[in-house]
């Protein structure tokens, strides 16, 4: 695997946690601390032969054992000796063949450069409409019945249904969630960690996308 690297708009961590530091002017900073991992690309699809430009990158190395045959050969193909099981396509206008195999750069990602940072928010269960959506629910007091449920979800005759996407009591979390402007605060790739000032989505030891800020 050749060691060249290749900058590509979006690279992927490993949210470690949070911890806070102190700037120059003593002010306290809330960090997250993302670990940096390998991201391979590990095939090259152009609009020839899939219909647009991407990468295919891969992530989450593991034991040789973990790793299924099919995922292996996959590797193969792509010179890739790492056992990475994880796979994502980042779109690029221009790809090249040439970078099939080589690992992704963070020189984009330095100190002060801002970021979205997309994560698997955490899970909650089965959650009410108060937890799930804010609702402020009934009297608390003695002599009422109406304290923590939905409320009336009809209407008349007509339509004469619910409507979709009607809050309702049901799964909370474990969605897709992308957090804008963020910035980095410190890139420190000796030690494999970057931290970025405030709070990211998604639990210790989830994956995260790192991409350059699309507003800034």
């Amino acid at each position: 695997m050749s060691e060249a690297k290749v900058s590509l708009p979006a690279v992927y961590g490993l949210k470690a946690g949070m911890t806070r530091i102190f700037d120059e002017s003593g002010k306290h900073v809330p960090v997250t601390v993302i670990k940096l991992i390998p991201n391979v690309i590990s095939q090259v699809k152009t609009t020839e032969t899939d219909g647009y430009n991407a990468y295919q990158v891969a992530f989450n190395e593991k034991r040789e054992k973990l790793v299924t045959t099919p995922v292996k050969g996959h590797l193969k193909k792509a010179n890739i000796d790492k056992t990475l099981t994880r796979f994502s396509e980042l779109k690029s206008d221009e790809v090249s063949v040439d970078n099939l195999g080589k690992e992704l750069s963070l020189e984009d990602f330095n100190a002060s450069t801002f970021v979205d940072v997309t994560g698997t928010t955490k899970g909650k269960g089965f959650a009410g409409v108060m937890k799930k959506y804010n609702f402020s629910g009934g009297p608390a007091s003695h002599g009422h019945k109406f304290h923590r449920t939905t409320g009336s979800i009809g209407n008349r005759a007509t339509p004469g249904r619910v409507f979709k996407q009607k809050k309702m009591p049901g799964h909370m979390g474990v969605i897709t969630k992308t957090i804008q402007n963020l910035q980095v605060v410190e890139l420190n790739e000796e030690q494999g960690y970057m931290l970025i000032r405030g709070s990211v989505p998604g639990s210790k030891n989830g994956f995260v996308r790192i991409a350059k800020a699309v507003k800034k």
